[in-house]
């Protein structure tokens, strides 16, 4: 044990001005003193609290890249444990701020760059017509991505996939993300994984920076970070943000390939700090955009039928988001082992939609989706164990204006608890478990066990969990297409989940490897079955034009492993990963396996950055795709595999940054490969094929990043 507090002592630097972990006098004495357990307390009750107090290399100061190497150990808010990431027995994977900002200069509207760009997440496009896209972790499908910010559902229990490209990474310190069931510490909105964004702490002193980019398809994006010391104890950042995307017929079809769209975000934050050891942390949001799809130029689709009476009609697709949120995160400590947390947020997001000719009945349809959470932990720490137990209570509503038949109200109160057991010098293990009792699906136990074995350089961790997930009418179809063609939701079951995975990681001099296995079986998987209203319903496909929710039979499997090679060489770092999945479900139809769809079995990255900080960085990417199985798809069953290649460079001139991005340089696109139009309109009322790949062409950005402040 004496090793592991020497470790937590080197990887803080407790000298620094803009180190963000807060010592009060009675802490420091007892930390020098032998008493170890007051000092991981004083630790990880500000981890519990937000874990954006502890990050000691988020801020930008150029001494503390100087002494990245000592500062370089994060303490993870997303297991609640409160250890240090290469402590954890639950892998998780960090995205630091380093990254962060390269990707922003990439693509500072959204976030959907920065997770996409890593080993085993896939940002998959689910509304062709406005763009919307949600994250799958190692296969599975998105909606079983529970998506945080410090620890809090800010974008909802269940985040549409329109939230992903609605927050900036402006203010970001790092991303957290744990891939496999994770139910067992968040319910069960996180079936397949959990990301987490964790916000910059501010410093002690008053800065911030401006960001204008423009990108060669007539977009622009303008975003500003303030952070400052409001008084000795309270700090307080503000982000905001302008966002403006031109539509954009990039193949002439008179189809909208690049969504429109209009954006403004505000955020401010507040972190306090008490002279006892209590921490306080406080955000609010709103965010309001319009978003427009569909035909342009006067464009239509095909009529609906073969009659006379039928026309070719514009097709117009909308969607208009306000969205308000607000969240706090407290703690305190209790004793002298002992820390007690609450955190508790509330969002309300209210759509307009249109699908179709504003004077055709069901086009439009307003909604509101409204999430809540309540929750309160104890947590105690002794030279070996540290445990916490909680309550929490989650609720999930959602109300159509059009389609009230389609709301619900979900309620979940539950109990937590997780026990981290020091077994040995070299193994930990950690056990966790979650009762939820859902006013719909009755009593759920999520359990997880995770172990961690570390003799040297070697790490090797094994994990297994299960989970369930409530069904809601928004699959990824559905969110494309609307409600309108969806029959009455009757006798769903809740999906469920078992995932594995087994990771070894190695590190010698500069080079770092990971090897993952990793396997899901899930039931009950919901997905569409397009039947016939008509009265002379057959098979005849011509006569599909509804789809209701069904389970699927059987289990929907998954395997896979993920490679990650990285080297530190000087100023430059190459990084290259591969990934495998093997996913195979039933068919609805016939009950038949068959391979998930836009499930790529091979792909791989490589990334090559050249950095010199304070004067300059340029890179080079290239990501490759294999072959995937769409559905419902009249021009092909597979697709062809694809490279997407990219060139970026930024230099700095005191503090001014000047940055250019080449993206999609092999100017790849789907509809070069078919139609993105049907011919004739799913059942699911959707006009568009699934998107396999991007869409937009090759596309630059360039633009400028300005700091000031002290």
């Amino acid at each position: 044990m004496t090793q592991y507090y020497q470790k937590i002592f080197t990887s803080i630097d407790l000298s620094s001005q803009s180190s963000s972990i807060l010592f009060t006098p009675r802490v420091l004495s007892s930390a020098c003193s032998v008493s170890k357990r007051v000092f991981r307390f004083s630790l990880v009750a500000v981890a519990l609290a937000n874990a954006s107090m502890v990050y000691a290399a988020d801020s930008e100061q150029e001494h503390e890249h100087e002494h990245e190497e000592s500062v370089e150990k994060i303490v993870v808010q997303a297991t609640r444990s409160g250890r240090i990431a290469n402590e954890q027995p639950i892998r998780v994977e960090l995205i630091n701020r380093e990254e962060i900002t390269e990707k922003a200069t990439m693509r500072p509207g959204n976030i959907s760059m920065l997770v996409a760009e890593t080993g085993g997440v896939r940002v998959q496009t689910t509304s062709p017509a406005l763009g919307s896209a949600n994250i799958r972790l190692q296969g599975m499908y998105g909606r079983y991505t529970q998506l945080l910010a410090d620890g809090l559902p800010l974008y909802g229990n269940q985040a549409a996939s329109i939230g992903l490209l609605q927050i900036p990474p402006t203010d970001l310190g790092r991303v957290e993300i744990i891939k496999g069931s994770a139910s067992s510490l968040y319910g069960g909105s996180a079936l397949g994984g959990v990301i987490n964004l964790v916000s910059r702490q501010p410093g002690d002193e008053f800065t911030g920076e401006a960001l204008i980019n423009l990108t060669t398809r007539d977009g622009q994006d303008f975003t500003t970070y303030v952070e400052s010391p409001l008084s000795d104890s309270l700090k307080g950042s503000i982000t905001a943000g302008a966002h403006h995307q031109r539509s954009v017929d990039i193949d002439n079809d008179n189809w909208i390939d690049l969504a429109g769209y209009e954006r403004y975000t505000f955020r401010p934050r507040l972190f306090w700090q008490g002279d006892n050891g209590e921490s306080l942390y406080f955000t609010a949001g709103h965010m309001t955009e319009n978003r427009n799809g569909g035909n342009i130029n006067g464009g239509v689709v095909p009529p609906v039928t073969s009659s006379a009476n039928s026309q070719a009609k514009e097709f117009l697709q909308a969607q208009d988001s306000t969205r308000s949120d607000a969240g706090f995160v407290f703690s305190m400590p209790v004793g002298d082992v002992m820390t007690l947390s609450s955190r508790a947020s509330a969002m309300i997001q209210e759509h307009e939609h249109q699908f179709g000719n504003a004077l055709e009945d069901g086009a439009l349809n307003d909604d509101k989706h409204e999430s809540y959470l309540a929750e309160t932990s104890l947590a105690g720490y002794t030279d070996k164990i540290d445990w916490v137990v909680g309550i929490a209570y989650q609720s999930d509503i959602y109300k159509s204006d059009t389609y009230p038949q389609f709301d619900y109200t979900y309620e979940v109160p539950g109990l937590f608890a997780q026990l981290d057991h020091e077994l040995t010098e070299t193994v930990t293990t950690s056990y966790s478990v979650r009762v939820d009792d859902h006013n719909r699906y009755g009593m759920q136990v999520s359990p997880r066990l995770s172990v961690l074995y570390k003799p040297g350089d070697l790490t090797v961790r094994g994990s297994y969990g299960r989970g369930f997930y409530a069904p809601t009418p928004f699959v990824e179809e559905i969110e494309a297409a609307g409600l309108s063609r969806l029959a009455a939701i009757n006798g769903l079951d809740e999906e469920r989940a078992e995932t594995a995975s087994l990771d070894f990681t190695y590190t010698v001099g500069s080079i770092e490897t990971s090897l993952t296995f990793f396997g899901s079986d899930v039931e009950n998987a919901t997905a569409l079955e397009a039947f016939s209203s008509l009265a002379e319903a057959n098979t005849d496909t011509e006569n599909l034009n509804r789809v209701r929710l069904v389970n699927r039979d059987g289990e929907t499997e998954i395997r896979g492993s993920e490679v990650l090679v990285r080297y530190y060489f000087d100023d430059i770092k190459l990084t290259a990963n591969y990934l495998y999945v093997d996913a195979q479900e039933n068919s609805v139809t016939d009950n038949t396996p068959q391979a998930m769809a836009l499930t790529p079995k091979h792909s791989a990255g490589f990334v090559a950055m050249w950095e010199q900080h304070g004067n300059f960085r340029a890179g080079f990417e290239a990501y490759y795709t294999g072959t995937q199985q769409v559905n419902d798809n009249p021009y092909i069953d597979k697709t062809s595999p694809y490279w997407h290649l990219g060139l970026m460079g930024e230099i700095t001139v005191g503090r001014i940054s000047y940055f250019v991005n080449l993206e999609n340089l092999l100017d790849f696109k789907q509809s070069d490969e078919h139609p993105i139009l049907l011919p004739n309109r799913a059942p699911s009322g959707q006009w568009t094929t699934d998107i396999w790949s991007r869409n937009d062409g090759f596309i630059a950005n360039a633009g400028v990043r300005i700091k000031f402040g002290e």
